[in-house]
């Protein structure tokens, strides 16, 4: 599925100034990450040029069109560009405003929006594919709740009625941050980072058994909620099962596929008298602490003499050193 995002969002996002606008931006839709430099064009060689990418004049741009030996080489340049229909030119900070003017005609012929940033080509480009990246990631829904913890994105899962929300509030109430509440929006913003957020008409919002619908940002105050999260954990809470063997040593680490991406699963059995929010904690620091490197069950193992020793064969750092 192809996503999209208007240009008026890309222009207040970025804070791009409008030089020329053919029709409102709010009917412009994005729906390219990619942002190109449209030198090749420039030069003659449409090779591979996309009119659907946000294209940007630098100042290698402007100097190339300024050093050419003919002035109508220079328009017959820019009108091969601007022919082309791109979705919409950004010019960088060095661009003076001759030059930009030798852009509006053409512009103005071909409906092409013109915009103006007040940062270098190179930053502007960075921050441009970075807000992209989020805005038109691919994405789905997940049942469940999300919430930072010690600075870790959990995402808590489990059949409706197993105390996800009643834990979240028990976190909340001891400093962490809700995210989303009943329904999270997951996107892929890179090939190993996903990142959680709320729709908009329910974000802040808790469902509670019993209570009711709360407002955890009016209840608890700004400090309790976050907009956006990184997912580095999946915690699975279900009802306990007796006949059920749980992890009780955490060797074998297990993972959830969610859009391509693995992320480290923990499987937590909820029965009378368990403090799920403290063990969701727990399992926060826990993970966090296997990404810097450090597993405790193994480091007991190993104390125990209960790992496989390493072969006695196997060369030293002081061997290779040597050799």
């Amino acid at each position: 599925m192809k996503y999209s995002v208007t240009l008026s969002k890309v222009i207040d996002a970025e804070g791009y100034s409008i030089l020329y606008m053919p029709t409102p931006p709010e009917e412009i839709m994005v729906t390219c990450i990619e942002v190109s430099r449209p030198a090749l064009m420039l030069a003659r060689n449409d090779i591979n040029f996309s009119p659907e990418r946000i294209q940007f004049i630098g100042n290698s741009e402007m100097l190339y069109l300024q050093n050419l030996p003919r002035n109508d080489l220079m328009h017959d340049c820019i009108n091969r560009l601007m022919s082309a229909k791109p979705l919409a030119i950004v010019f960088s900070v060095r661009i003076t405003p001759e030059f930009i003017s030798i852009f509006m005609p053409y512009a103005e012929k071909y409906s092409i929006p013109l915009l103006k940033s007040e940062d270098e080509s190179s930053f502007a480009i960075s921050s441009l594919v970075s807000y992209l990246n989020v805005e038109l990631a691919e994405r789905e829904s997940r049942h469940g709740v999300l919430v930072e913890v010690f600075g870790e994105g959990v995402l808590i899962t489990g059949d409706s009625g197993v105390g996800k929300s009643e834990n979240v509030v028990e976190l909340i109430n001891r400093g962490h941050r809700l995210v989303a509440d009943d329904s999270v929006e997951i996107r892929k913003v890179s090939k190993k980072t996903l990142v959680g957020s709320a729709p908009d008409n329910i974000r802040h919002f808790i469902e509670l058994r019993g209570v009711g619908i709360i407002d955890a940002r009016r209840l608890f105050g700004m400090k309790s909620v976050k907009n956006t999260s990184r997912i580095d954990l999946v915690v699975d809470l279900e009802a306990w099962d007796e006949t059920k063997a749980y992890e009780r040593m955490g060797i074998d680490d297990e993972e959830i596929d969610i859009l391509g991406v693995k992320v480290p699963l923990c499987t937590v059995p909820v029965s009378p008298g368990r403090n799920i929010a403290i063990i969701i904690e727990v399992a926060a620091i826990n993970n966090r602490q296997k990404k810097m490197g450090y597993n405790s069950a193994k480091e007991l193992l190993s104390n125990l003499g209960m790992l496989e020793e390493e072969n006695d064969n196997t060369p030293t750092d002081l061997d290779v050193w040597h050799q």
